[in-house]
Order: C-alpha cells, then structure tokens, then sequence
C-alpha cells in the first residue's frame, strides 16, 4: 500500500494554502493525499472538511483524496499520523494562533517531534506555485544532511527543476588562527568547505542523474545563507538530527529561523 501525504487542516486561510501545495504535491509523486482535521467537538467539522476537500480537487483534479476527524490535539495527532506517512504538510498559522506570529504553535511542535519529513508552506503565491524553478538544501558538516539532500534531490526531480546545495561556514570564536591565513584557509586545515558539499552530493546525485545541482559555499550565518538563496526558491529543504535520549528532533536554532522567515514552502527532513 502506497502512504500517502497527510496535511492538517483546521479552516485557517494558511491551512487551506496548504491543501493546495499538498494537492499538487501528492500529483507530483503519484502518492494519496490524506486530509486530518484534528477537533474537540463534531461542530461544524463536515463543512470544514468538506471546503478542504473542495479546495484540494479545485487545485488538482487528478488526486486520490481522503479524509479524517480525530478527536486529539493537534500536535499529537498529526505526529500520529506522521509514523506511516510520505510526507506531513502544514500552514505556518492556525485559527487558534495570536496574531502577529511568523509560525503557529503546531507547526512548531510537529516540526519537532515527527517521524517523517514536515513541510510547513510559507510565502507568497509565486513560491507556493512551484514555478521559479529551483529547490535550496542546507548541507552541514557531518552526517545530519544525507536525508535531506536525498529528499531535495527527489522534489527537484520530480518538478523538473534544478537543485541549490548552501553550505555556510564561519571560523570558530575565539580561534583566529596564526598570522596571514585567510578564514578558508583556516576553514581548510579542517575540512574544506567545498569538499564537505561535494561528499554530501556525490553519492545521491548519481541517483537523479538528470537534475542539475548548483554548490554554494557561503561564509557567515548558515540561517542568512539560507534564507538569501530561498528568496528565489519553491522549496527549502533542511535536515533535523535526532536527539540522543530524547524524543524528537533537535531542530536548533538555524532551524527555528528558517522556519519563522523562510519566504517558500520548508521542509524539515529528519535524520535518517
């Protein structure tokens, strides 16, 4: 059986927005598209789920649609449905969100704790249509970014457009390093940055063979980096690693800025 890509929906204009990109996404990867309505009482639940449905048909025809009422919070819920599920799609506020917030209490806590990649849909109608041609993925030194480049790679795939791999790098505090080296050279008694990119791409790449991948080696703030090269992007993509004796993920804080700003739709994908 094919899992398919949930979203929540709770009548919110940013929830339906989301509907709409899941819609489309769910065509994209010939996957269903699962809509969960998360309510403390029946009121007025048939008509909410039925605006979603009517919304999701509207924006693709085609979709092989479903849907569920769960009498549980939110969060929890959604996590719940996130352990047999492609993907989770939210909108980045809810109804019950004050105003003024850049992200919604549930989008947050879903973000932190689900089993499977979450994309909470920001931005205007020009990053939400997936026409601008392009998806951004943070690549960080180490392990914690082979999940997410598998799944930029995949979305890049299958929207025909090519991929932006962003990794920043700075020269630690309090290390200047001896007199005359310049801050990559100081970065290159390490591992050059280049080279981390390189390592992060090498393998996943020869999978999508046909998606052409663009490497941006940036100094400074990875949360600036990020955000500057998804301003031109229909997709961010970054990676999540687990929290060693803990439940969930340790989001940190490049994370949490890029899930507050980033002007598209961002997947966090946790680490595999």
């Amino acid at each position: 059986m094919v899992v398919p890509l949930v979203v929540g929906i709770d009548g919110s204009a940013a929830s339906l927005e989301a509907v709409e990109w899941a819609a489309d996404e769910a065509v994209r990867h010939e996957v269903p598209l699962h809509l969960v309505h998360a309510a403390v009482t029946d009121h007025e639940t048939p008509d909410l789920v039925a605006v979603a449905s009517e919304r999701a048909g509207k924006s693709a025809p085609t979709v092989r649609l479903s849907s569920e009422v769960v009498h549980e919070d939110a969060a929890s819920a959604l996590v719940g449905e996130g352990r047999n599920a492609f993907a989770l799609v939210l909108g980045s506020r809810g109804l019950g969100d004050l105003a003024g917030l850049l992200l919604g209490s549930v989008s947050l806590a879903v973000a932190a704790h689900a089993d499977c990649p979450v994309v909470v849909v920001r931005g205007g109608l020009e990053h939400r249509n997936g026409r601008l041609g392009s998806v951004v993925v943070g690549v960080e030194d180490g392990q914690g970014s082979g999940t997410a480049v598998d799944f930029a790679l995949r979305e890049a795939h299958v929207r025909r457009c090519r991929l932006v791999a962003v990794h920043a790098w700075s020269i630690p505090v309090g290390n200047p390093g001896p007199p005359g080296f310049s801050g990559y050279a100081l970065q290159a008694m390490g591992r050059p940055p280049a080279q981390v990119l390189a390592d992060a791409l090498c393998s996943p790449a020869e999978r999508y063979q046909d998606v052409p991948v663009s490497s941006e080696v940036v100094e400074g703030p990875a949360r600036r980096a990020l955000l500057e090269a998804a301003s031109g992007a229909d997709l961010l993509v970054v990676g999540a690693r687990r929290r060693h004796g803990h439940v969930g993920l340790q989001l940190g804080l490049v994370n949490h800025a890029v899930l507050h700003h980033a002007p598209c739709p961002i997947a966090v994908v946790p680490q595999v």
